[in-house]
């Protein structure tokens, strides 16, 4: 079911949320800053505050009731910012390298390292690295309490997290729906979703 933004009262996202056996949250728009207590940069790419407002109560409901949730990009940002977490808003000026969003680019393979033991470890079959599309100016800077670092890149920055003790929730920086040969995130998403 596909859930284009809309303003949703908790009342309303629980509803919703009772309605579907997993969560997946995509990519897209950057994240208002002012949510994690920051005034917007100068290289925030814009926001759209009702995607915000709208994930932010379906994420309060799908997590209350344990659902599997499956996050790609800013859907990983997202679930960060929700729990209390912040953002770099432009990684380029913290990393001083434009490798996770080439311009005039739209995806490029990067390897990230997995840590073993962690869910997207047992998703991804044990795998101690994969290659994954990205394409982001932004990314965790403080992860919120209670979420797990799960996947870093080459360079430390975060790429993977996972929130222990839910059935299933995971979120990742890169783009697995860009790389058809490897289905196995939304594969664990779906298992997740059927038990």
């Amino acid at each position: 079911m596909l859930l284009p933004p809309q303003p949703l009262t908790l009342e309303q996202a629980r509803d919703v949320v009772g309605r579907l056996d997993g969560l997946l949250l995509t990519g897209g728009a950057d994240i208002d800053p002012r949510r994690y207590g920051e005034e917007v940069s100068r290289d925030h790419e814009g926001y759209e505050q009702l995607r915000d407002t709208s994930e932010d109560a379906l994420l309060t409901a799908a997590l209350e009731d344990d659902l599997p949730v499956l996050g790609i990009c800013r859907g990983a940002q997202m679930l960060n910012v929700h729990l209390g977490g912040t953002l770099h808003q432009h990684l380029p000026a913290v990393v001083g390298h434009d490798r996770y969003r080439k311009p005039g680019q739209s995806f490029t393979p990067e390897k990230m390292t997995i840590e073993p033991g962690t869910v997207l470890a047992a998703a991804l079959a044990g795998a101690t690295t994969v290659t994954g599309p990205v394409q982001h100016h932004q990314a965790i800077h403080r992860v919120a309490e209670g979420l797990v670092v799960s996947a870093r890149g080459f360079d430390g920055v975060i790429q993977g997290i996972e929130l222990p003790g839910k059935k299933f929730c995971l979120a990742v920086q890169w783009h697995p729906e860009e790389d058809a040969s490897d289905d196995r995130l939304v594969s664990a998403l779906i298992h997740a979703s059927q038990n």
